[in-house]
C-alpha cells in the first residue's frame, strides 16, 4: 500500500465561494480554506464584520486570491450580484459552501415579513446559490457543493419551528440535489452541526468558554475542519451527510 495515494487532496488553487463568510462557522471556513491555498470569495451583510475578517486573513500572510464583499442572499438582486462578482474574479467555480443563515424562533414571533426574510435567507438562498453554482460547474464535469445544515432538522426543538422548517428543507434538498447532479461530476455534501459557539447563540464570552471546556458546545473551527475533510477526499468518495456533535450532546 502506498500511503501517498490516500492522503488528503490539495485545495491549493481551488476557487471557492463561501456564503455568510464574515461571522461564526462561515468565517472559520474562510480562514481555514485561505490557509490551505484556496482562492476564496465570501460575503456578509455588514461592513465591519467583513473588514475584520479581511484583516485576519491578511495577518495570516496568505498569498491566494481572497475577495470579500457585501451582499444579501435573501433576494434575486443579491444572488445576481454575488455571481457577477464570482464571474469577474474566477474563471471557474470549484466549490460552493452554502452557509448564510439566520436563527429564528416560532411562527408566533414576528410578522409575515420576518418569517419571509428568514425563509428567503435560510432556504431560498441555498437553493438559488446552488443553482447558479451548478450552472458553472457542469461544463467542467466537476465541483462540490457543501450545505451547512443543523441538527435541528432531526431534533426539531420546541420554540424553533421556523428555523427547523428551513433546516429540514435543506436536508431534503441536499438528498434530491445529489441525485440530480452527481452524474455531472458534482458532489453534494450536507453537514449538520450540533451546538456551536457562534453569535447566533447569544452567549457571554465566559459562558461560551465554559461550555466548550465542559464538552457541551463546539467551536466554529471544528465545523471548518469537517468541511476540509469532505472537500479533500478523492473523487471516488462522497461524504453524503455528516453529523457532528459536542462530545456530551446526546440529542
Amino acid at each position: 500500500m502506498n500511503i501517498q495515494e490516500y492522503l488528503p487532496e490539495s485545495l491549493e488553487g481551488k476557487n471557492v465561494l463561501v456564503t455568510g463568510g464574515t461571522t461564526g462557522i462561515g468565517r472559520a471556513i474562510v480562514l481555514l480554506l485561505a490557509q490551505c491555498g484556496a482562492n476564496v470569495a465570501f460575503f456578509g451583510r455588514h461592513e465591519q464584520e467583513l473588514q475584520d475578517t479581511l484583516k485576519e486573513i491578511e495577518a495570516l500572510g496568505n498569498t491566494a486570491k481572497i475577495h470579500g464583499f457585501i451582499a444579501d442572499v435573501s433576494n434575486k438582486e443579491g444572488v445576481e450580484k454575488i455571481f457577477n462578482e464570482i464571474d469577474n474574479i474566477f474563471d471557474r467555480l470549484d466549490i460552493l459552501v452554502n452557509n448564510a443563515a439566520l436563527g429564528y424562533g416560532t411562527i408566533q414571533e414576528g410578522g409575515y415579513e420576518d418569517v419571509a426574510y428568514l425563509i428567503s435567507t435560510n432556504l431560498m438562498g441555498y437553493l438559488t446559490c446552488a443553482s447558479k453554482a451548478v450552472e458553472r460547474m457542469k461544463p467542467n464535469k466537476a465541483g462540490h457543493i457543501v450545505n451547512i445544515g443543523s441538527m435541528s432538522a432531526d431534533v426539531r426543538e420546541e420554540g424553533s419551528s421556523v428555523y427547523v422548517a428551513t433546516k429540514s428543507g435543506i436536508q431534503g434538498f441536499c438528498a434530491a440535489l445529489r441525485k440530480e447532479v452527481n452524474k455531472d461530476g458534482i458532489k453534494v455534501t450536507l453537514i449538520e452541526p450540533g451546538a456551536v459557539v457562534t453569535d447566533m447563540q447569544g452567549l457571554e464570552k465566559d459562558e461560551e468558554e465554559k461550555n466548550i471546556e465542559e464538552l457541551t458546545m463546539m467551536m466554529p473551527e471544528d465545523i471548518a475542519i469537517s468541511v476540509y475533510y469532505c472537500l479533500t477526499l478523492p473523487k471516488r468518495c462522497d461524504v453524503v451527510d455528516l453529523k457532528i456533535r459536542p462530545h456530551l450532546q446526546i440529542i
